[in-house]
């Protein structure tokens, strides 16, 4: 999402680190860097003027221009500014100490709503016994959509019956059906419109009335701009939210949305939907996302996503290779497939500090269909030939690429990438520290990502 704005603030920030002195001229040269870049990435220019003027003053302080390492000094000015802008801590989901938390979605049609809601669902299933309500009676299979979600998750839904079309029939008979059924958390999923207007808010004032919510998550489309802070001021005035939910943050837009709504509604950011899939949501952590847009990376997210896709199975056998000094095809294989369940590489590249900089890695092919060829070239091979690569010889490696649906040349090159891996391999067993990548570990045909 903010793939250009963070390349223009490197871009400033490598400048400055390169200087051993910096003076005002040098601050405020940087600075209208900054703003062009906070405005290219589609970022109220109230909030722009704000942000920058707030740098400036720390920045031209004695701190910075009398510090030994004023360049990163400035760095880190921009980010705790950047940190202070999206709102320092993480507010979560509000939960009532007397059940049932009552929670009302809310937002603009195709913002997400829905999605959303079976998401932030999903995400509290392990502690609570979630209820998500179809609200929305006017958009064409809304119901059914929800009814889909719902089923796939293994989350409990209630729906209208008898093709009523009136929603505070339907809230208070999902009022008296969580009841009946223990359900703890009540998730209100309300209608949207293509614009804000006086029905939608005549009909959500009326529901908020009767069930009187916990919670009002405003969903917003992340990838909307600037009109994402009118759609939730105008949600905000009317409705009071206690929270937002940016969906779509994992795609190409600009992203302007999530650095200013908080400051010009004082609403804070609760969730942020990370991708398509059913659990990818996750709590809003303004720390985590400015150190992503300064280049710093995300390793506490990075390690969040390793651990759920990672058993202690799995780290069992990985750990019995590496003390082995011994790195199979079988490892590569568990390797591989944790590989996929992280997600795009590209994404997974952008949470590590610097990584994207690497010049290996920045030509590295990221294609998930090379990962699932590789995946089939190992798993055409038998049990001796994962555990011994080195006696696949001519034929085998024929075999192996008609069992993949492969080539010679693909088997050749997974082999050959295995080799590489081992050396990696041979260091990291050893401990050894501040080791270098193999050559052409990511380039000469690409790693299979």
């Amino acid at each position: 999402m903010f793939e250009a704005l963070k390349e223009r603030l490197e871009s400033v920030f490598n400048t400055l680190k390169g200087k051993g002195k910096l003076s005002e001229e040098d601050v405020n040269a940087a600075l209208r860097e900054v703003r062009r870049a906070l405005l290219e990435a589609d970022v109220d220019y109230k909030v722009v003027k704000s942000l920058v003027d707030s740098i400036r003053g720390r920045c031209i302080g004695q701190e910075v221009l009398d510090s030994i390492t004023p360049g990163q000094q400035v760095v880190a000015i921009v980010y705790e500014e950047l940190v202070s802008l999206m709102g320092e801590d993480v507010v979560p989901f509000i939960i009532s100490s007397k059940p049932p938390t009552l929670c009302m979605m809310v937002g603009l049609q195709g913002s997400g709503k829905t999605t959303s809601a079976v998401k932030i669902a999903k995400r509290i299933q392990n502690a609570h016994n979630p209820l998500v309500v179809a609200c929305d009676l006017r958009r064409p299979a809304a119901i059914e959509q929800l009814k889909v979600l719902t089923q796939q998750s293994k989350v409990a839904f209630y729906g209208p019956s008898g093709g009523t079309q009136d929603v505070i029939k339907v809230a208070k008979e999902a009022l008296a059906y969580a009841e009946d059924h223990l359900n703890d958390v009540i998730i209100f999923d309300t209608a949207g419109r293509l614009h804000v207007d006086e029905d939608l808010m005549e009909e959500l004032s009326r529901l908020k009335d009767l069930v009187n919510p916990h919670e009002i998550l405003l969903v917003v489309d992340a990838m909307t701009g600037q009109e994402a802070v009118k759609v939730a001021t105008s949600f905000h005035e009317k409705l009071s939210l206690t929270g937002v939910v940016l969906s779509k943050l994992d795609g190409d837009a600009r992203g302007g949305a999530a650095l200013a709504i908080r400051a010009t509604t004082q609403v804070p950011i609760k969730f942020a939907g990370v991708g398509e899939g059913i659990d990818a949501i996750e709590l809003f952590d303004a720390k985590r996302m400015a150190q992503r847009i300064i280049g710093m990376g995300d390793v506490m997210g990075l390690a969040e996503k390793v651990q759920q896709v990672t058993s202690q199975e799995d780290v069992a056998k990985i750990t019995k290779s590496l003390k082995k000094d011994k790195l199979t095809m079988e490892d590569l294989l568990l390797q591989f497939e944790q590989i996929e369940k992280l997600g795009p590489l590209d994404k997974v590249i952008d949470m590590l500090p610097g990584m994207g900089k690497m010049k290996e890695l920045k030509n590295a092919e990221l294609d998930p269909k090379r990962l699932k060829q590789s995946k089939a070239i190992i798993q055409s091979m038998t049990l001796e030939e994962r555990r011994n690569p080195q006696i696949i010889k001519g034929s085998r490696r024929r075999r192996i690429a008609e069992g993949s649906g492969t080539t010679v040349q693909m088997v050749n090159q997974l082999l050959k990438q295995y080799d590489q891996m081992k050396q990696l391999w041979k260091y990291m067993g050893k401990g050894k520290k501040g080791f270098r990548l193999p050559k052409g570990l990511f380039g000469g045909g690409g790693f299979p990502f």
